[in-house]
Order: structure tokens, then sequence, then C-alpha cells
């Protein structure tokens, strides 16, 4: 006769989401980040499992290769301690297969959204304000970080209430936010290059007996051109050329001195 399993309860899953915190903190090319892993759900596991010959058949299932942004990762982890402790060690290859099947598409959303999409707006934001002696920027910018990342053990228990049911509760939600985020970053960007990058033409030319601005032209035409066509340029070169940012920055600064000594350029 199979021994009962134990149950979890809300103090477990906060137990097991702050040892998280931790857990992500090593990784390793042959098993990922596993074994932070099984230390961050130990104890859970330990709970369930009232015999030790199926707690190691766990733990081995767990040591298997797994590696998943770490923002991310407690929903699919939280989702399969509801799964064990419904179904014991009868549910390890389903256990599995939703860690295998999860990890890949929920580190790219959290890869993007996380460590790209998110500082990008927030430091476009806090730099913006910097430059007109504004330090809220930067502390919005902190706060939000520092909420985001208090508030990240409660995915534990959302993926633990969602259980099996997470890849079908997950799916529609996680592409209309990555789609609003996506929106809301480039919205942003735009107007950052526009506000804050300053590329003005010093020449000018007399037709006709009248003085003409270069610059006040191209404004006429369309205004942060300029602006628009450099970072388009540090872009392509970024990603196409594979440029090293520090060399970029050295020369914007060359060429704008440089400029600025010919009058091509001016402040």
């Amino acid at each position: 006769m199979s021994e009962p399993l134990g149950k979890l309860n809300k103090r477990d899953l906060i137990k097991t989401a702050l040892r998280h915190y931790i857990g992500v903190s090593t990784y390793n090319y042959d098993t990922g980040t596993a074994s932070g892993l099984v230390w961050e759900m130990f104890p859970a596991l330990r709970k369930i499992y009232k015999k030790d010959d199926d707690l190691v058949q766990s733990l081995n299932n767990h040591f298997k290769f797994y590696n998943c942004n770490p923002w991310l990762s407690p929903l699919i982890t939280g989702a399969t301690l509801a799964m064990e402790e419904k179904n014991g060690i009868q549910s390890l290859e389903a256990v599995q297969n939703l860690k295998v099947g999860l990890m890949g598409p929920l580190s790219g959303i959290g890869d993007t959204i996380i460590w790209v999409m998110i500082p990008t707006i927030l430091g476009a934001i806090a730099g913006s304000m910097g430059q007109k002696g504004d330090p809220t920027g930067l502390f919005l910018f902190l706060f939000l970080w520092l909420l985001m990342s208090f508030t990240r053990p409660y995915l534990y228990i959302i993926g633990y209430k969602s259980g099996t049911n997470l890849i079908s509760n997950l799916g529609d939600s996680l592409k209309s936010f990555t789609d609003a985020i996506s929106i809301l970053g480039i919205t942003v960007i735009g107007s950052i290059i526009s506000t804050t990058v300053k590329v003005n033409v010093g020449w000018q030319f007399v037709r006709s007996g009248v003085k003409v601005n270069l610059q006040d032209i191209l404004n006429k035409l369309c205004p942060s051109l300029l602006p628009a066509i450099v970072v388009l340029i540090l872009y392509l070169l970024l990603k196409n050329k594979k440029a090293k940012m520090g060399w970029l920055i050295v020369g914007i600064i060359i060429i704008s001195m440089a400029g600025a000594a010919v009058g091509l350029f001016k402040a």
C-alpha cells in the first residue's frame, strides 16, 4: 500500500519561494540550474513524500537539465509542486514534460521583457529626467525594480494554483502582455530619441540674397529626422557589425568634436 502524500500549505510555498532567490544563483553546463532548483524545492518535496524512495525518485527527476528565466521560473516549479502533491511519483514524467515544454518559451518571454524591455524603458525615462536635473526617474526605476523583485515569489503561488492548467491559462495572456509591452517600449524609445538625442546642423547658405539655415529646412521636412538616422545607424552597427558600445561612444564623441570644429554641427 502506497504512503499517503503530504499536503502543502501557503507557508510551505512561501518558504520554497524565498529559497528561490538563492536557488537560481547556481548554474553549470551539465544540469543548468537543476541543483539549485532541487535545494529550492526540497522542503516542499520532503513534506509531500513520506517515503524516502519516492523522495529520491522525485529529486532525481528534478536533477535533470533545467534552465529558465529566474523571474518566470516560479510559475513552472509552483505548478510541478501541485502536480506531485496530487499524483506523487506517478506524475514525474508529466512534471518533466511540463518543465521541458515551458522553460524555453517562458525564458524567451522573460529575457525579452525583464532583461531588455523594462530596463530600457525605465532607464530611458530616468535618463531623460536626469538630463533636466530631476532625479525622480531614477527613484522610480529603483522603486519599480524592487517592487518586482519582492513580488516575484508570489508567482510560485500562481503556478501552484494553476497546476496542469498553466499552459492554457498563460497562453493568450502572455501573448497579449508581450504585445502591449512591445508597443509601449517602441513608443517610449521613439519619444526618448526625439527629446534626448540632439543633432543640429550648423551650415547655412545664401539663396536669392536670403540666408537659409539647413537645420530649419530639415525641421520643416521631418522634425527629429537626424536623431532618428543617427540612432538607426548605431542600431545597425550593433546588430549587423557587432560593434562594441564603448567604441561607438568614442566614435560619436570624435565625430561630434570634428563636426563642431568645421561648423557642421552646432549646440
